[in-house]
């Protein structure tokens, strides 16, 4: 046995507290050894115990019709009908994409990609949502680009080679995130409803395989890594990043699907975050068992690893699965078959402990319980009074000195939270399998599921300066975004997974911008009935004491029954009507404008600003609305207005990269209660710009009564300029163009400089 002494140093490395080791102490009724504690170490750590969470992530809504698998098991599942379900999860890798971003962004997509196929799940789509610090920066602009490059080369590099489409995401800049870039990444999947798999260890007497690559030293303490902030000698930590092969994992996929078709299978586990530690603990503790695992016998790709290293190893592409007794052969030999290690290490036993041998000799002895459903549980300290209500002293006009609105448009189109990404999405294929219907660009991306008329729309939202200034009204807003963007490809929002990002929980205005942000995901997801079925908590993303905004990130998937009902982005045809379902009000105050053309700083966004304030009956009755109009083959176009307001979500409209041609537009804004700015700028919510056939105006306006839908026609396609009149007056009145080129071309000018 590791003879290594457990001393107040060892205990900090392993980022314990001194009162968790002594709790460990009671548990054990003696000290642990070294093996023994760096499991604690791994399974009491915040990203695998949710140990500030866990008080607050039981408040959200988590069951409804379509839900098959909620929250707990690898991937959340849903129905989507005639026995086909869909299962998809979000999961950051934060903190490896900053030490090595090639690798962290790889292996965050590769163990996506396997917490979707070990439910049983074919991956069919893979998105991600970034955000770095701004490549402008003078004191960190070179990082910040080399992180952005890295992590998109890791990106596409994984999924090109495993074959998934990537097909949409979210890029956003901003000062919180330099040297503290979130990489989130979701993948979904189909799956017939009878041929879901589950992470549990039933069945005493099962025997236990380990599948998959060759264990090394590599990841090992990244589950600890994850759950710490950053210091400056982060840069040394690369040993916790782990490599990756997509081209394994590919085989992995096929190994494991060919596996669980043969029946086979009892359970099965991807080896993640805390690698065979987490793996075969959890399965253990999901079907209330034991396990018995000799390390010795597991495939390494080291010489002389200690048992301690082989249980916190996380190498990638590697699962753990329970097999039907008397059928272990069988398993080895499908996978054999795909060239892939596959070895009886263990079996299940009754108990509820955890016992692991190495060299003939038992290493650990845990409770399973202990390590799992009993790990610390803390209800951290709240403090909201930095949230305060802005005073009418700090209030600030949001006008412009200089009258030229056109030239704050094309500040705003190439700005980096609004200029086109196509830098980032090219190198993606994103039609491998030749699913994909919507592509990346859009409000929502669409995949076609081909044995059914159905598509399902996905798409990733955050907006951390809204939830920064107000965290429970801007949570409610990023979820009504997130409907809004996959009603507009047509799809009727279903279910919800999420990838909540914050800095460290031990300070008290984490905790609370934490709390009212559960709070805000709950009524949102109630109101428009889409249950949370799976997610993922990231904290500690802070770096010399500097942490990010926070930021909540909603992955919301929709469902469209017939896929001939897609709608698809951008102004189609000369003479179509342009009109705005919802209202605009005076939303100036935290928006891309507010910042990119006014230049305000966070701290005074933060101190001045209000977020809008949302009716979610009004969401709703838009987003039904749009969904009816599509129904009914009604619409040209349809697209989401938010960052930049009214005005971007036009000029978006008429030059889309997804459509063959630009094409103007003539629109005139009447509002005698509002600024110029407010009416071109603002970022009031449930808004949708859409287009249609002159002919068809009267079946519009009757639908929108139906649904009591504020509805006006505010314009019509034509000709190539954009000409906006406001109260009467030109406000705008440029080339498209000319738009276009600063939209098109901005994030490659700042990566070129």
């Amino acid at each position: 046995m590791n003879q290594t002494q457990i001393t107040p140093e060892v205990i900090k490395q392993h980022n314990l507290t001194a009162e968790e080791f002594d709790r460990i102490k009671q548990i054990l009724g003696r000290e642990p050894n070294f093996t023994e504690l760096g499991v604690f170490s791994v399974m009491w750590s915040e990203h695998c115990s949710y140990k500030s969470s866990r008080v607050h992530l039981k408040r959200l809504p988590t069951t409804g019709t379509r839900v098959i698998v909620p929250p707990g098991e690898n991937a959340g599942v849903v129905d989507i009908g005639d026995d086909w379900c869909v299962a998809f999860k979000v999961e950051s890798h934060n903190h490896p994409s900053f030490i090595e971003p090639f690798q962290g962004a790889a292996t965050g997509v590769g163990g996506i990609l396997r917490d979707v196929f070990t439910m049983g799940a074919r991956p069919i789509a893979a998105m991600n949502s970034l955000r770095f610090g701004k490549l402008t920066d003078e004191k960190h602009g070179r990082r910040n680009k080399s992180i952005l490059k890295g992590t998109v080369s890791g990106i596409a590099h994984y999924g090109n080679c495993f074959g998934v489409p990537t097909i949409g995401g979210e890029v956003v800049f901003d000062d919180a995130y330099s040297l503290n870039p979130l990489v989130n990444a979701f993948a979904l999947g189909i799956v017939k409803k009878d041929q879901i798999f589950f992470g549990k260890a039933s069945g005493v007497g099962n025997p236990v395989l380990y599948v998959g690559a060759k264990t090394g030293r590599d990841g090992i303490h990244g589950a600890t890594m994850a759950s710490a902030e950053f210091d400056e000698e982060a840069m040394e930590k690369r040993p916790t990043v782990q490599v990756g092969d997509p081209f394994l994992e590919k085989l992995l996929l096929e190994a494991c699907l060919e596996a669980m078709r043969s029946g086979a299978i009892e359970g099965i586990q991807d080896m993640g975050a805390a690698g065979l530690t987490s793996s075969s603990v959890e399965m253990a503790a999901r079907a209330g068992t034991g396990l018995e695992l000799d390390l010795t016998l597991v495939p390494q790709r080291e010489t002389g690893m200690t048992a301690y290293e082989m249980l916190l190893s996380e190498s990638q592409e590697r699962m753990l699965i329970v097999a039907h007794r008397g059928r272990e052969k069988q398993i080895v030999d499908i996978f054999d078959k795909w060239d892939l290690d596959a070895v009886v290490v263990g079996r299940v036993v009754e108990g509820n402990r955890l016992k692991i041998f190495h060299n003939g000799e038992m290493v650990a002895d845990l409770p399973v319980d202990k390590l799992t459903n009993e790990a610390p549980k803390y209800e951290r300290a709240m403090d909201g009074s930095r949230f305060k209500v802005p005073s009418s002293k700090s209030k600030k006009k949001y006008e412009l000195q200089i009258k030229n609105y056109e030239q704050a448009l094309k500040t705003l189109l190439a700005s980096p939270n609004i200029c086109s990404k196509h830098w980032v999405y090219q190198q993606y294929d994103h039609m491998v399998r030749t699913n994909t219907a919507v592509l990346p660009g859009a409000d929502a991306a669409v995949v076609r599921v081909k044995e059914t008329r159905r598509a399902i729309a996905m798409c990733l939202d955050g907006n951390a300066r809204f939830v920064a200034v107000n965290p429970r009204e801007g949570a409610k807003l990023i979820v009504a975004e997130s409907a809004r963007n996959v009603v507009c490809v047509g799809a009727k929002p279903i279910a919800v997974t999420n990838c909540l990002n914050f800095a460290s929980p031990e300070r008290p205005e984490v905790m609370w911008s934490f709390s009212e942000v559960i709070d805000g995901m709950k009524e949102a997801c109630e109101q428009f009935e889409t249950p949370i079925v799976s997610g993922n908590v990231s904290f500690y993303n802070e770096t010399e004491g500097r942490g990010i905004l926070p930021t909540p990130v909603i992955g919301m998937v929709g469902l469209i029954e017939d896929a001939r009902k897609i709608i698809m982005q951008g102004f189609k045809f000369e003479g179509d009507l342009i009109a705005l379902l919802g209202e605009t009000k005076n939303d100036l105050s935290v928006s891309e404008y507010a910042q990119t053309v006014l230049g305000l700083t966070n701290e005074e966004l933060f101190e001045s600003g209000e977020v809008p304030l949302i009716d979610l009956d009004l969401e709703r009755r838009v987003q039904q609305t749009c969904l009816n109009l599509a129904d009914n083959f009604l619409l040209k176009s349809a697209h989401d207005c938010s960052d930049g307001g009214l005005s971007v979500a036009i000029a978006e409209s008429c030059f889309s990269s997804l459509n063959r041609k630009a094409i103007g537009a003539e629109v005139e804004l009447k509002n005698d209660n509002l600024s110029v700015e407010a009416m071109l700028f603002g970022e009031s919510p449930s808004r949708i710009v859409i287009s249609f056939s002159a002919d068809q105006l009267n079946e519009i306006e009757a639908v929108a009564r139906e649904n009591d839908c504020p509805l006006a026609v505010i314009g019509k396609v034509a000709g190539a300029d954009l000409m906006i009149k406001v109260n009467d007056s030109e406000a705008v009145s440029v080339p498209i163009a000319e738009l276009e080129n600063s939209w098109q071309t901005s994030l490659e000018k700042q990566l070129e400089n």
